[in-house]
C-alpha cells in the first residue's frame, strides 16, 4: 500500500511539474504586451524591408543598438524619447518599432499612435524573436553579427539563437 501511494505521488508530481515550469516565449510575450499597438511578425517585416518608405525604429539603449540591430533601423532610445525625434517621418508612413522583446517598443508605439501616426506596428518578440528565427542583424560597423544585447542575464533566457551580451 505504501509503495502504491508513493508511486501515485511520484506520477502526480511528474504531471504537475510542467505547470510549475518556465513560461514559453509566447506566454512571456502575452504577459508583457498591453495589445495597444498592432504587432507584426518577423517574416512579414522581412518582406517589408525590401520596400521603400518603411521606417524601422529601434527603441533600445545606445549600448544595445551598438551590439546589434536590424539593418536600416534608426535608434530612438526609449529613455530619452521625445516625439520631436521622429518629426521627419510622415504621419501616414509605415513605422515598425522594436526593442529586445517588444515591451519598450510598445510604449513608444503608443506615443506614436497618440501623436497621429497612422500605420505603427510593434515587432513581435523584438530583436530576440527576429534573431531566434534566423534573421540577419548587424553591428555598429554594419557587419553581420550573431551577438545580441540581452539587457541582463535574466532576459537572456529568451534569446535562443545568438550570442548573448548583457554587460
Amino acid at each position: 500500500m505504501r509503495k502504491a501511494r508513493n508511486f501515485f505521488f511520484f506520477l502526480l508530481s511528474i504531471l504537475w511539474l510542467p505547470a510549475c515550469g518556465q513560461k514559453t516565449f509566447d506566454e512571456k510575450m502575452e504577459s508583457l504586451y498591453r495589445n495597444t499597438v498592432p504587432v507584426i511578425q518577423a517574416d512579414k517585416l522581412k518582406d517589408k524591408l525590401t520596400k521603400e518608405g518603411v521606417y524601422i525604429l529601434d527603441t533600445r539603449a545606445p549600448e544595445e543598438f551598438g551590439v546589434s540591430h536590424i539593418a536600416g533601423a534608426h535608434l530612438i532610445d526609449f529613455d530619452n524619447f521625445k516625439i520631436s525625434m521622429v518629426r521627419e517621418i510622415p504621419k501616414d508612413a509605415e513605422v515598425v518599432v522594436y526593442c529586445s522583446v517588444g515591451y519598450r517598443s510598445e510604449r513608444i508605439g503608443e506615443e506614436l499612435l497618440a501623436a497621429g501616426y497612422q500605420h505603427v506596428s510593434n515587432l513581435y518578440g523584438g530583436i530576440f524573436n527576429w534573431k531566434n528565427q534566423g534573421n540577419t542583424i548587424i553591428n555598429k560597423n554594419n557587419l553581420p553579427t550573431d551577438s545580441v544585447h540581452t539587457y541582463n542575464k535574466n532576459w537572456s533566457q529568451w534569446l535562443y539563437n545568438g550570442i548573448k551580451v548583457y554587460e
